[in-house]
């Protein structure tokens, strides 16, 4: 097998250095009068800085940038192809409106804007603000916005807010809100400093998720003293280059977990000391693993017991460990159950809180927030139609068909999408696609004209993330934090506005915000900017909320409005201001330890200049190991270990017969496999890819064989849900029984002609909004029962 692993890293295909010693051509060759600009890649949660070349509004040159203080020169090869985002077919630039024959027509603003606001105030008014949801709020790496979006949630009086990363994370969120104290405690991992290094259902090779992943990965396979072990059904390209790889059957993660829990503490190789000092719950957690079966367990999952307790040794015996998951552990069967197992995993043997181990981290802005008790007993949310308890005050997007498409009165009715396609992205397309034809009012803000765009009655248009100022929240380091805030790039689109100017004129049309702004405080603005010390601003501004609370939720627009002019190109990082306050506030030392120097305002006000004045990022923090212990938010500062509904959970595993499929079905499917050549749904032009244009099925030579299939033959993938064409490519490093597609695929784009193709699989016509946790709702993607057969038989 040729292993992109077995071979020398070039940091990109095109290149042969890593950390971006080779700059890369996109469109034209680069001039001596031209000036490197610095920005970040949005295509993963990375977000690695880079510097371009710009003519004529493309992006000519890339490469990684080496003043980011995380990436520091390191990029892939996707990052390169950048341009095709800026610049596609699909790209908006102005208002559209929907006409009765489903065609659309170019409106004013002041008209969007007004029959927007007009459509969403008589749903509310009518039916209250139940009735109305958010999807979205900032898209991938450009999450700036989205702080402008929660005002108009606010304005629509809900409560509702569906989103991408809830179809991912919720379960996660969920534990670690029991584990730690807030859903909004977020656990990252040392993967750079650990002795193990453990991989669970995540191929860093292709999907990042760790510093500079791919010149990580060989460090540690390079190192005698090091090691590597990956848990996933593939031998992908991190599985090859692992000292030991668990071919786990899918779906059986949560058996393997428990296995392994098991043998560590039949052993007695947990850390007592840790345990007893840093949490509480032990002894229900210990009697529930010594239960565990684990020689039936380990066959369940398909591994060797001698593998399942090596690799228990192995983490106990390591003086640091790290484990790293992803989304082929947080969408598999037990979702919820998976991720508080895997916590466990470091948490039993006390990898927590040391280098090169998992910690907490801060956050400047963090992407989700903490969802208290549900009601009726609590002041969370729960779905009318599913009975769904909001987590980190998100909704995930599987149960949003279900609260559409019904005729209970309670309903949705009208959804205000932001930089998002859940006709394409969420699970059961059908169903989304159905749901959204009922809904009475649909508004899409977005770059391009996409699938969802083209089911709305108006489709705004935004400025890209190239043309405005923006910033990713994906900021999950310790001990040392970053942010960085990125300065637009080229001109705004004629037509485009950016997203906080379109909710401004939403929130003014709804009457929530003045027409005029705020003069007087935005005058005062002025005078704090060239005399900070005064502390001018600070106090106008919390006069101004105290004397108008009803302002309280539109803080960012206030901000926008008056500190925001004295910051130029940069207005929209204006709340930014109260976050660096908060941010030094709670950390001084650790921001001190970067450098900045001063105590309480004038500390912030420091962090906040730093900010601004950082194009290449900033650093925001550097911690010691024992202020990790902080943020652990219980009042007894310890990890609550003993979660009633996990341990349950981890009881029902024994009666649990193996998962339907069968005869009828008798592949897994693991839909959304990252590769070299995907990735998400901001990239719409197919020719930005430069190999795997068709999104190939890939299956095992033999299960191809007994399905009558050959290499590049077109076939159909059904599942119960329904069926799509695709392409085979035969690929031995599966395990026997399961294929592969991969994400980011089945967009409808123009053809030089401008009619309109699917371009390789839509995953999520097979998936079923059905299957899913019980608890978070998250979708099993990465368990989607199919069969296949050529494309000529009937399906």
């Amino acid at each position: 097998m040729d292993s992109l692993a077995s071979r020398p890293y070039h940091g990109c295909t095109m290149c042969e250095q890593a950390g971006g010693d080779q700059a890369h051509p996109m469109t034209s060759a680069s001039g001596p009068d031209e000036t490197w600009q610095p920005t970040a890649c949005i295509l993963c949660s990375r977000n690695c800085g880079l510097e371009v070349l710009l003519a004529d509004g493309h992006l000519t040159r890339v490469r990684g940038d080496k003043r980011h203080p995380l990436s520091r020169g390191y990029l892939c090869q996707k990052a390169t192809r950048l341009d095709h985002y800026q610049n596609h077919a699909d790209r908006l630039t102005a208002p559209l409106r929907r006409r009765p024959d489903g065609t659309f027509e170019e409106v004013s603003w002041e008209t969007a804007i007004a029959e927007v606001a007009a459509r969403i105030r008589t749903i509310r008014d009518a039916h209250g603000g139940r009735a109305l949801a958010y999807y979205g709020g900032g898209g991938q790496g450009n999450h700036l916005g989205g702080v402008y979006g929660r005002g108009l949630v606010a304005a629509m009086r809900t409560r509702y807010h569906y989103s991408a990363l809830a179809q991912e994370k919720t379960g996660d969120f969920w534990v670690n809100g029991r584990l730690f104290g807030r859903q909004t405690c977020h656990v990252t991992e040392g993967v750079e400093e650990a002795e193990l290094v453990v991989l669970i259902g995540t191929n860093p090779w292709q999907a990042h998720g760790i510093r500079n992943a791919r010149e990580t990965l060989k460090k540690i396979a390079q190192d005698g003293a090091r090691r590597l072990v990956v848990i996933d059904p593939n031998r992908t390209e991190s599985a090859a280059m692992a000292d030991l790889h668990l071919r786990v059957r899918p779906g059986a993660d949560a058996f393997l977990l428990a296995a392994i829990l098991s043998v560590l503490v039949r052993e007695e190789r947990e850390d007592r000391a840790f345990l007893d000092t840093c949490t509480t719950g032990f002894a229900a957690v210990r009697a529930a693993l010594l239960a565990v079966p684990i020689e039936a367990y380990a066959a369940r999952a398909a591994v060797s017991l001698e593998e399942v307790t090596r690799v228990a040794r192995w983490i106990a015996e390591a003086k640091s460990a790290a484990v790293r998951v992803d989304l082929g552990l947080q969408q598999s069967l037990h979702s919820t159950l998976n991720s508080y197992l895997e916590k466990l995993l470091f948490l039993v043997p006390g990898h927590f809180g040391r280098p090169g181990c998992n910690c907490l981290h801060t956050a400047l802005l963090p992407l989700a927030g903490h969802s208290g008790e549900p009601e009726p007993d609590g002041r969370g949310w729960r779905t009318a139609v599913t009975g769904l308890a909001e987590i980190g005050k998100l909704f995930p997007p599987n149960v949003l068909p279900a609260e559409i498409d019904t005729d209970r009165p309670d309903r949705i009715r009208g959804l205000f999408v932001d930089s998002a396609n859940p006709a394409v992205s969420s699970a059961d397309t059908q169903a989304c696609r159905a749901a959204f034809a009922r809904l009475e009012l649909l508004v899409v803000v977005d770059v391009a004209f996409t699938e969802t765009a083209r089911l709305a009655h108006i489709v705004l248009p935004a400025a890209s993330q190239l043309e405005k100022c923006e910033m990713t929240f994906f900021n999950m380091e310790f001990p040392t934090q970053v942010a960085h805030l990125r300065r637009p790039l080229v001109p705004p689109r004629p037509g485009t506005l950016p997203e906080p100017e379109i909710y401004r004129r939403l929130l003014v049309a709804l009457g929530e915000l003045p027409p005029g702004g705020f003069p007087l405080l935005r005058a005062v603005a002025r005078l704090d900017r060239r005399w900070p010390r005064l502390r001018l601003f600070p106090a106008a501004l919390a006069a101004t909320l105290r004397l108008r609370p009803r302002l309280r939720p539109y803080t960012a627009f206030v901000l926008h409005d008056t500190l925001g002019p004295t910051l130029g190109e940069a207005a929209a990082a204006a709340p930014l201001w109260g976050a660096a306050h908060l941010y030094a506030g709670k950390h001084g030392e650790a921001v001190r330890r970067t450098g900045l120097a001063g105590s309480g305002a004038a500390l912030g006000e420091a962090l906040f200049a730093r900010i601004l004045a950082s194009p290449s990022g900033a650093l925001l923090s550097t911690h010691d190991h024992d202020e990790m212990w902080n943020l652990i938010r219980h009042g007894d500062g310890r990890i609550h270990l003993d979660v009633p509904e996990m341990l349950a959970a981890l009881e029902e595993l024994r009666a649990e017969p193996a998962p339907a499929g069968g005869d009828e079905f008798p592949l897994v499917l693991i839909a959304g496999e990252r590769r070299s050549w995907n990735a998400n749904q901001v990239l719409r032009d197919p020719e930005w890819r430069r190999g795997d244009p068709d999104g190939a099925l890939r299956i095992h030579p033999e299960d191809a064989r007994r399905c009558g299939l050959t290499d590049g033959a077109l076939a159909v993938c059904e599942s119960a849900r329904g069926h799509i064409e695709v392409r085979v490519e035969l690929a031995d490093g599966l395990g026997p029984g399961v294929v592969t597609l991969p994400h980011g695929y089945g967009q409808d784009v123009p053809d030089a002609t401008g009619r309109r193709r699917t371009v390789g699989p839509l995953l999520n016509w097979l998936t079923d909004a059905e299957r899913r946790d019980p608890l978070t709702a998250t979708p099993y993607h990465k368990y989607v029962p199919v069969r296949i057969h050529l494309r000529t038989a009937e399906p």
